[in-house]
């Protein structure tokens, strides 16, 4: 984990990046690392929750759909005046190119990711981009 200062108030102004190792077990290790820097953040129980199923959805729909290397980062910031944390994953694109279809997979199992984050988030939305796709999403800190 790497943190950056960005400014000098406590917790605002820091961005904290995780890179996603290409592994099964990656999105668990990440979750545990994003739960200790939530619990620095000092974020109500409720919101802390919510910014880790966000970022668990992220990195996973990143492991499973994209090329990687995958990328997180997290931040401060408002929204509409309110605070939240910024959630972004970056990766290196779709691992299949559009229009060629996947093997089918159980809605049960699947599917669920992006409407999960469109519910918990303030506001979210994809950026794409040269090198690949920003997943991101700010999450209402409480």
């Amino acid at each position: 984990m790497t943190a950056v200062q960005l400014d000098t108030a406590p917790c605002e102004g820091v961005e904290y990046v995780f890179h996603l190792p290409y592994a099964p077990r990656a999105v668990s290790a990440v979750r545990r690392r994003v739960r200790a820097v939530l619990t620095t953040l000092q974020l109500p129980a409720d919101a802390a929750e919510n910014v880790l199923l966000v970022a668990s959805e992220l990195l996973t729909n990143a492991l499973v759909h994209a090329l990687p290397p995958a990328t997180l980062r997290l931040s401060r910031v408002l929204v509409d005046g309110d605070a939240a944390v910024r959630v972004e994953v970056t990766d290196k694109g779709p691992a299949r190119p559009s229009g060629i279809p996947g093997r089918p997979v159980d809605p049960d199992e699947h599917g669920r990711g992006l409407g999960i984050v469109t519910t918990l988030s303030a506001r979210c939305g994809v950026h794409l981009h040269p090198d690949g796709t920003c997943r991101w999403a700010e999450v209402p800190a409480g």
